[in-house]
C-alpha cells in the first residue's frame, strides 16, 4: 500500500510540475501580446515610462491617430485591400494546389516521382536566392506596384508545402471510392470534384488557414512590390509608422493598429480550429 501510495504521490507531482512549467512558458509568450494590447490604451507619454499591465490612464486617442493612416489613406483602405489579397491567395491556392496534389497523389504520368522530387526540393530552397531574379521578371512585366507579384503564383501551385500537405491527405484516402465511382462511368475530373475535393475539406481547410495568416503577415513581399500609399496592406502600413531615421514616431498609434491586425487572425482559427486540427492530424505531419 504504501509503495503504491508514494507513486500516486510521484505521479500527481510529476503532472503538477509539468501543468505549471506550461502555463509558465505560456505565459511568458502571450505576455508580449497583452503588454501590446494594454499598451494600446495609454497615453503615448506613459507606455513606457509606465510598462505595468495595469495602465495608470486609459485613451482611446492612439486608435483614432492611428486609423488615420498615411498619406490621406485611411486604415479601413489597408484593411480592405489585405482582406482582398487573403481572399484571392486563398482561392488561387486552393485550387492549384489541390489540383496538383490530386496529380501527384493519384495520376500516373512520365516523371512524376522526379517532379514530386523537384517540387520537394524547393521547400530546401531559400526564398532570397529566388529574390532577385523574381523582382526582374516582374518588373520586366510591369508588375511592381501591383499585386500581381504576390497573388498570380498563388495560381500557379509554387507553395509546394501545400502541394505536399495535400498529396498526403489525398493518398489516405481509400482508393475503393474512387474505383466504384468510375465503375458508375465517373472519369478523372468528375473523381476529382466529386470524390477527392468533398472528401479532402479538412486538408483544403488548413490549406485555406495557413495561406489568409501568411499573405496577412507578409511583410518583405508587400514592401517589395507594393509602391504606392492605396495599395498598401496592414503589414506594410505599419512600417509608415517607422520614420526614415528608423525610429517610431507614433507608438500609439502603431499599437493600436498592430492590435487590430491581429483579430482577423484570430477570429479565422477559432472559427476554423476544429477543420485545422482534422487537416494536419491526417496528412502524416504531426508529430
Amino acid at each position: 500500500m504504501g509503495w503504491g501510495n508514494n507513486m500516486k504521490t510521484g505521479t500527481v507531482v510529476r503532472h503538477t510540475l509539468t501543468h505549471l512549467f506550461i502555463i509558465t512558458l505560456g505565459l511568458f509568450m502571450i505576455y508580449p501580446i497583452v503588454w501590446m494590447i494594454v499598451s494600446s490604451f495609454k497615453p503615448n507619454s506613459m507606455i513606457f515610462s509606465d510598462p505595468g499591465i495595469i495602465p495608470k490612464a486609459v485613451t482611446l486617442e492612439n486608435y483614432v491617430t492611428g486609423w488615420k493612416g498615411y498619406a490621406g489613406t485611411t486604415f479601413g483602405r489597408f484593411f480592405a485591400n489585405s482582406l482582398m489579397m487573403c481572399g484571392i491567395a486563398i482561392v488561387g491556392n486552393v485550387i492549384s494546389c489541390t489540383m496538383a496534389a490530386y496529380a501527384f497523389a493519384r495520376l500516373k504520368f512520365t516523371g512524376r516521382g522526379l517532379w514530386f522530387a523537384v517540387m520537394m526540393g524547393t521547400l530546401m530552397l531559400p526564398t532570397h536566392v529566388t529574390l532577385v531574379p523574381r523582382y526582374i521578371l516582374f518588373n520586366t512585366f510591369g508588375w511592381v506596384g501591383s499585386y500581381l507579384p504576390i497573388l498570380v503564383p498563388k495560381f500557379l501551385a509554387t507553395d509546394a508545402f501545400f502541394v505536399f500537405l495535400l498529396v498526403q491527405f489525398i493518398r489516405s484516402l481509400p482508393k475503393e471510392i474512387e474505383e466504384a465511382a468510375i465503375i458508375d462511368g465517373c472519369g478523372k475530373v468528375g473523381v476529382f470534384l466529386r470524390i477527392i475535393v468533398p472528401l479532402a475539406t479538412p486538408a483544403m481547410v488548413t490549406t485555406a488557414l495557413f495561406t489568409f495568416l501568411w499573405t496577412w503577415d507578409d511583410f518583405f513581399n508587400h514592401l517589395l512590390y507594393l509602391t504606392r500609399p492605396d495599395t498598401f496592406t496592414v503589414s506594410r502600413a505599419l512600417r509608415t509608422f517607422v520614420g526614415d531615421a528608423g525610429a517610431v514616431s507614433n507608438w500609439g498609434g502603431a499599437l493600436a493598429m498592430s492590435t487590430l491586425s491581429v483579430i482577423p487572425a484570430f477570429i479565422l482559427f477559432f472559427l476554423l480550429q476544429k477543420y485545422f486540427v482534422q487537416g494536419i492530424a491526417t496528412t502524416g505531419i504531426k508529430g
